[in-house]
């Protein structure tokens, strides 16, 4: 039985009749099964974004399938459209075959590995398969009752990396709402002592001071991205977080950052430090602007292979005088500018890239600092739900070490199950 027999593929576009908004999904949304990001549109549709998807669709990026952009859609966003470099796969009949089986199947490494293969002797711009290649495989079993028990375990393994993903969220949450309690309402200890005062960013307590990013930055340098292969000139592996691997870096997940060979010197000279900011400054859209971070704790060093992590040459790494911020209180002080787009004077857009001013923003782009005291207390607070996101990350390590040393013995059928 081949996947055509089971599914549609690529059923047929939408008219581009669009709603007020869509939520679209691109292939660089979803990675390995997840998804990262929706983007939620009122204007300006892509052009791309021709598949109207529905409840328990295969999304499967037809280009580069190595890069594994595929996705069992199971989620509730209205009016979600996906781009035309997916391949979609609707069930025809979910008697004959299970969606979720077939999806586990199309993530194997053997399959993943077919499609890549088939990719790169394409002439296409991007090595990319056809609908055709995709339709043509075969499933190893037919009994639909075993495709439905072999879901079953390995979603179960999904499930409760799914539940350690919420709760991750639901600590980073936690994070957030804290510092907006202390540091936007500023209900801070002791605040009831506080006499207020007039500043650029509105009403702030006495105590509290504005500087200059330059003087809070002990230094800064831009990243790299060495090389693929490893050579007497790049002798060092380190690991390279981009812009791209962002959304995963925020709930500790590692998986999408490469690893690349580097110079020692270049090396040396942007290996990130615990309290270490990454801070993108080159890629971003109207959509999303640059200025996203990221903090380097030791909980996030600690997961990459022997703590070697550099960020990508359109990341800036900063690195702050901790005797006059504190690294947590500063990247939410970060975040802060960027989800209120203050940042957005610092966007400068020459093509259709937009870069930052990286040089005006340490110049005139400035920090309020409350007392040592209060961000100490603000860090050691948020600290422990950072250590406890890294725990729950590490576990999902594991299990997801286990399902996919179970996907082909149950594929294969080297591991009988019961119905």
């Amino acid at each position: 039985m081949k996947i055509r027999d089971c599914f549609y593929l690529n059923p047929p576009k939408n008219s581009n009749n669009y709603k007020d908004y869509i939520n679209y999904i691109d292939t660089s949304s979803v990675t390995d099964g997840k998804l990262d990001d929706v983007s939620y549109l009122t204007s300006d549709f892509p052009s791309r974004a021709q598949r109207m998807v529905k409840y328990g669709d295969i999304l499967y990026s037809s280009v580069r399938p190595n890069l594994k952009h595929y996705y069992h859609y199971r989620d509730n966003y209205s009016h979600p459209i996906a781009s035309s470099g997916f391949v979609l796969l609707r069930n025809k009949d979910t008697n004959l075959c299970d969606t979720e089986y077939a999806f586990y199947f199309l993530s194997t490494k053997e399959v993943v590995s077919y499609l890549s293969n088939i990719a790169e002797l394409s002439q296409a711009t991007f090595p990319s398969f056809s609908p055709k290649d995709l339709g043509g495989i075969s499933l190893p079993i037919d009994d639909v009752k075993k495709q439905r028990r072999i879901a079953s375990i390995l979603s179960t393994y999904d499930s409760q990396i799914e539940n350690n993903q919420k709760r991750i969220k639901l600590l980073e949450q936690m994070a957030e709402t804290l510092y907006k309690e202390w540091f936007v309402r500023f209900r801070f200890p002791g605040y009831e002592k506080e006499n207020m005062k007039s500043s650029k960013y509105g009403r702030i307590p006495v105590s509290f001071d504005v500087k200059t990013m330059g003087e809070v930055f002990e230094y800064y340098i831009g990243g790299g991205w060495g090389e693929e292969q490893q050579s007497q000139d790049f002798p060092i592996e380190a690991s390279v977080i981009r812009g791209a691997d962002f959304p995963n870096v925020w709930h500790y997940d590692i998986s999408s950052c490469p690893k690349r060979y580097h110079k020692n010197s270049n090396y040396k000279s942007r290996q990130l430090e615990p309290g270490d900011i990454v801070f993108e400054i080159s890629g971003g859209t109207s959509e999303q602007p640059v200025g996203r971070v990221v903090l380097a704790t030791k909980e996030l060093i600690d997961r990459f292979q022997d703590k070697h992590v550099i960020c990508a040459s359109f990341c800036k790494l900063i690195r702050i005088k901790k005797n006059v911020v504190t690294p947590y209180y500063f990247y939410y002080w970060l975040k802060y500018l960027y989800n209120t787009r203050i940042i957005d004077r610092f966007q400068l857009q020459s093509t259709g890239i937009i870069n930052f001013k990286f040089e005006s923003f340490l110049k005139k782009g400035t920090v309020v600092l409350p007392p040592m005291d209060i961000m100490k207390q603000f860090d050691d607070s948020v600290e422990h739900l950072y250590c406890e996101m890294s725990n729950l990350a590490r576990q999902n390590d594991l299990l997801t070490h286990q399902r996919d040393l179970l996907l082909p013995r149950l594929m294969s059928g080297k591991l009988e199950v019961s119905i």
